[in-house]
């Protein structure tokens, strides 16, 4: 089997092991019949942040792993810098809201949103269109080793991937995968990353950074703000955010296939050719 195929959608983890899931019924039409059968089917929630006391934002997202959510939402935005700014962070027991109170109390919430194209509406406060500063760094990949990396990462983790419908956001040094994160959101895949990134303490300036879905401009300006010098994805970018790459000297890789690459920015990152 391609590493990049998903297994049988037949094949199910059970929902009351991950709160990723909920169970559901459903009729499974087939050429053998229609059963009704019971499985599960992504959760998604309302996860709110509130930001020393007073509400930011409310993300639709999947019901786990809050804290890695809003803090690399808030770091994404700008509003923090590192994993030492906040001073107190208290999730609710539900998993849907989480306090976040900063050393610096006099910090207040920026006063415009911007919905933008993400799964749901995502939200930030930043116009993409401002100016940002070139990223520059030496890093280089082979065209086979991205294509292999996509494919390891890409490949279905038990027990979420046996059920699709999660967006994932990866980070590589180009020759390993150094951490993955997953939500029903494309944006709040990168934002989980992030997160997870600061709490570990793994370095995202000069890394790879790769996602399952669309990349859409603010996902590039997430990116940007990582200083990722490489973005791929196995689908589309949109045309702001191919204007965008090639101003912030970011390489912009879509459609990244066994066969295939389609670069759209700085392609002088990418060395080589796709092997037989």
């Amino acid at each position: 089997m391609d590493p990049t195929e998903h297994p049988e959608q037949s094949e199910h983890p059970q929902a009351g092991e991950f709160p990723g899931f909920t169970d559901t019924t459903y009729h499974e039409f087939t050429r053998e019949g229609i059963v009704e059968t019971e499985g599960p089917v992504i959760s998604e929630s309302f996860v709110c942040l509130y930001l020393n006391g007073a509400e930011l934002a409310t993300l639709m997202a999947s019901p786990f792993d809050a804290v890695e959510l809003v803090i690399g939402f808030l770091r994404s935005e700008g509003i923090i810098e590192s994993p030492d700014d906040p001073d107190e962070i208290v999730p609710a027991p539900n998993r849907r809201c989480v306090d976040v109170w900063l050393k610096n109390r006099n910090v207040q919430a920026p006063g415009r949103r911007i919905v933008t194209s993400g799964c749901g509406g995502g939200v930030t406060f930043e116009d993409v269109r401002n100016r940002r500063e070139p990223i520059t760094t030496d890093m280089r990949i082979e065209a086979d080793a991205l294509i292999a990396l996509m494919a390891e990462f890409t490949r279905p983790v038990e027990p979420r991937g046996k059920t699709r419908g999660l967006h994932a956001a990866a980070l590589s040094d180009g020759r390993r995968l150094l951490l993955k994160r997953e939500d029903i959101g494309r944006h709040n895949a990168i934002d989980r990353l992030w997160g997870a990134a600061m709490l570990e303490h793994v370095e995202t300036a000069g890394q790879f950074l790769m996602s399952t879905g669309r990349i859409s401009s603010e996902m590039l300006m997430k990116a940007a703000r990582m200083h990722a010098p490489i973005v791929a994805s196995r689908t589309t970018p949109t045309s702001l955010t191919v204007r965008l790459a090639r101003e912030w000297n970011i390489t912009l890789v879509g459609y990244v296939r066994s066969h295939l690459l389609r670069v759209y920015s700085h392609p002088e990152r990418i060395l080589g050719s796709i092997s037989e």
